[in-house]
Parts: C-alpha cells; structure tokens; sequence
C-alpha cells in the first residue's frame, strides 16, 4: 500500500510542492509528515492536500490554512 498526497491551488490545479513527499507506507506517517511541513507548503504555493491509498481518494481537498 501507498499513501500520497496531491498538492493544489484553492481552485484544483495540481502545483509542484515546495517539500518533496515520499510514499508512505500508512496513513499515519502520511499525516504526520504534512502535519510537519504544512507551513512550509503553504508558504511555497499549495492551498490544499487530498490523501491518496493507492491512487484512490481517501480525504480531502483539505486547507493547509486554518481561516480556509
């Protein structure tokens, strides 16, 4: 199993992250790991996450920003 995120603007569009992601191996590391660089993120140009297993949608978009 894979867990990934997708990065985006407010509007969908797919944007590079400022922090390279790696494939996790459960959700929780997958969470943790945003958790961790969610700022980052933000900063860098990315409005919103959705978490993936194996390429099917599990959450999200979700807002890296809290007032979102």
């Amino acid at each position: 199993m894979a867990w990934t995120w997708r990065f985006e603007k407010s509007d969908g569009t797919e944007v590079t992250p400022v922090v390279t992601p790696e494939e996790f191996t459960t959700q929780g590391d997958a969470e943790s790991w945003i958790g961790e660089h969610w700022r980052d993120l933000l900063d860098g140009g990315a409005d919103q996450v959705t978490l993936s297993e194996d390429g099917a949608k599990i959450y999200g978009p979700m807002p890296l920003d809290a007032e979102g």
